[in-house]
């Protein structure tokens, strides 16, 4: 019987030292898929930016002291929060979208006109049913924003990360002032090394450290995967996308490699192995589901790299796996959509905010089309405001200087560049 126990035993041992050395031995497989175009996925993905930065705009107007409109150089500070291309003047975005914007102006010491803007009777009902939307799913986008920090080794990102993602989050433009204080107990604002400030989250809720994935096994009840640990990734190729056997077989062996939850310490995994890429796959694929429409810029993750203890050329696995993730080269920059979340360009699962957006963008493009029909007409505010706005215009003049669009053209989001382009297909 001692025997028995022994030889049980020294297999159950040679079992796990077998999974450990095949993990750490399994070296990543030399495989290049290619690139293919998906109309349907570019879709989603055009019209994102001005959609941003407008809403960015209606944001920072709204919560203006100054009711009736907001001089251009108020807003030019805060340009390189937009993401609108350098050679764009602001002036000239904003003047597009006369459904939403109101343009009027003031006279500065010298008599000259500056342009001031404000939002129109629609806009501002519209951007009220947002915050009503925002304040009944605060619980959802602070369980995003923990979630989020949770995937991080320190629990910690700085301010300048999270204010890349907040849009993708769902997170109100002012969450910092908003949402943050509201809850002591799960937020703090700590100084980071590089002299920067950092959100720490401050208790780890084992309820929320359950990916995507792991959800949908239960849901689907497949048992044999959840107890081997083995779980795959739903795949999606675009149609016509030509796979060849050698790469089919090493997809096929790929999702049967053990999974490792993105919450989950894998200090442990060899950065050069298949096992330790799915891990990274694992980590991206529960991020974009985090985010409200399934998508971000790749910028907005490359710099994610030590908070989340990747390795070197991390986001390759956004091109090794197009099954997974497709990136839209739309926009002049890099976008990386989960394919699973998208039936052609519809979003699957939608959420109350993305309806909010959907009828911005409506109205974005109702005032564009207006515009080109010659239907703009200036609007001004009533004597009152005009004299209280040419008041708070000389007061910041004196304390300021007024910046012009030129001076004030800087990019704060651009030491997060992505880290590697990427190439067309042969």
């Amino acid at each position: 019987m001692v025997q028995c126990l022994f030889f049980g035993r020294a297999r159950w041992w040679f079992g796990l030292l077998y999974g450990f050395n095949y993990q750490q031995k399994c070296g990543l497989v030399n495989v290049k898929l290619k690139w293919v175009k998906d109309r349907s996925l570019d879709s989603v993905v055009a019209g994102d930016r001005d959609l941003r930065a407008a809403s960015f705009l209606v944001s920072m107007i709204s919560s203006s002291s100054i009711r009736c409109c907001v001089p251009i150089y108020h807003l030019t500070r805060r340009r390189g929060q937009l993401g609108l291309p350098h050679d764009l003047k602001l002036s000239t975005f904003v003047r597009r979208y006369p459904s939403v914007f109101l343009e009027s102006h003031v006279f500065d010491s010298a008599g000259s006109r500056v342009p001031c803007f404000g939002l129109t009777h629609e806009a501002l009902e519209l951007h009220r049913e947002e915050l009503n939307v925002v304040e009944q799913n605060r619980m959802d986008f602070v369980n995003r924003l923990c979630k989020l920090l949770m995937l991080t080794r320190d629990w910690t990102l700085p301010l300048q990360t999270i204010d890349q993602l907040k849009w993708d989050l769902g997170l109100p433009y002012d969450y910092q002032n908003n949402l943050i204080p509201h809850h002591p107990e799960l937020f703090s604002l700590v100084d980071l090394p590089d002299d920067r400030v950092g959100l720490k989250l401050l208790s780890w809720d084992d309820e929320l450290a359950v990916s995507k994935l792991q959800k949908n096994a239960v849901l689907q009840q497949n048992k044999e995967d959840i107890k081997c640990g083995c779980l795959a990734f739903p795949i999606r190729f675009t149609r016509g996308f030509g796979l060849k056997r050698k790469c089919m077989e090493w997809l096929r062996e790929w999702q049967r490699l053990p999974y490792t939850s993105p919450y989950s310490d894998a200090s442990h995994l060899d950065p050069r192995t298949d096992v330790s890429e799915k891990r990274i796959v694992g980590v991206f694929h529960e991020l974009l589901h985090l985010t409200i429409q399934k998508k971000t810029e790749r910028k907005n993750v490359s710099n994610l790299r030590m908070p989340l203890g990747l390795p070197q050329k991390f986001t390759k696995v956004f091109e090794r796996h197009p099954g997974i993730f497709y990136i839209s080269k739309k926009n002049d920059t890099q976008t990386v959509v989960l394919r699973e979340a998208y039936e052609h360009q519809q979003l699957l699962q939608r959420h109350r905010l993305v309806e909010i957006r959907e009828r911005f963008a409506s109205m974005l493009r109702e005032g564009l089309f207006d515009r080109s029909r010659g239907l703009y007409k200036n609007s001004a505010c009533d004597g009152l405001e005009q004299e209280r706005l040419n008041d708070v215009y000389d007061d910041e003049m004196s304390d300021n200087k007024c910046i012009s669009e030129e001076e004030s053209n800087c990019n704060l989001l651009s030491d997060y560049d992505s880290d590697e382009a990427i190439h067309d297909p042969c």
